[in-house]
């Protein structure tokens, strides 16, 4: 039997381990976090400096599609090591998606969702249980993502008000926060997709906020409401005990009176 496979008692297999897939993983990990990072930095930068020379901008295209090279090479290496195939795409298939499609000029936004979706998986494993760093983190860099995505799309387009950076973070803060002021809204087919995933992204990240303050709040009262009980219940222990002791110092004392009205009766018949 295989190292990778479990065998119950009745000797049915159980889902194998992704030893390999995992270890793969394992040793890719921060590699693939830099070349995101540095993916992000070269998107952002073409966006931000649309005047650039053509010859820097030709080699920051060049690097990201050699960037890109490695993400779909990853994918294919994760998909060649995995036990279970069809699992493993089913499970990746946005991954897939989002490798395959952004080849197309309409669809270069999905190169930032698999950004995203890979420093998050990549990151989460290690921030789990620092849920303020994480909920920070995530909301900066989707807000951060998506400004630079709609300004692309937005900044060239007719009837456009979405024109700067500092217009896109404003439209971003208040798309995420589910706020709406209405000052700067897309026009864009691309523009409102990527407000539609904004949106959907604020919800989430809300909801993980409320959550962990709710968490907090129950965490909190809750260990104050035992620290109540347990200390309403030493105070009984102890009052069950001083009980005792009351009670035993009564029996000794009747013990003692005893003791001593026994002699003077014997003297008073004398």
């Amino acid at each position: 039997m295989s190292a990778e496979s479990v065998r119950t008692e009745d000797g049915a297999d159980n889902e194998p381990v992704e030893t390999r897939l995992t270890s793969w993983e394992q040793r890719t990990e921060w590699p693939m976090i830099v070349l995101s990072v540095l993916f992000f930095a070269g998107y952002a930068w073409t966006v931000l400096q649309p005047g650039m020379d053509g010859e820097l901008r030709w080699l920051l295209n060049v690097a990201m599609w050699v960037v890109w090279g490695v993400f779909a090479a990853d994918y294919l290496i994760r998909l060649a090591l995995s036990r279970r195939r069809g699992r493993f795409v089913l499970r990746n298939l946005f991954d897939l998606v989002v490798i395959a499609v952004p080849m197309l000029r309409q669809l270069r936004v999905l190169r930032l969702v698999t950004v995203l979706i890979l420093i998050n998986r990549r990151v989460q494993a290690r921030v789990r249980g620092q849920v303020v760093a994480y909920v920070t983190g995530a909301t900066v860099l989707v807000g951060v993502s998506a400004a630079l995505a709609v300004l692309e799309v937005e900044r060239y387009a007719p009837d456009s008000t979405i024109t700067s950076f500092g217009d896109a973070l404003w439209w971003t803060m208040t798309t995420i926060t589910t706020v709406g002021y209405g000052d700067y809204s897309p026009v864009t087919g691309e523009g409102k997709l990527i407000a539609t995933g904004l949106m959907l992204a604020g919800i989430a990240l809300l909801g993980v906020v409320t959550g962990s303050i709710a968490s907090w709040f129950v965490e909190k009262f809750g260990g104050m409401e035992e620290s109540e009980k347990q200390a309403r219940q030493a105070d009984a222990d102890r009052t069950d005990e001083l009980r005792g002791e009351v009670a035993d110092l009564k029996t000794e004392i009747a013990a003692l009176r005893d003791q001593l009205a026994g002699p003077r009766t014997d003297d008073s018949r004398t």
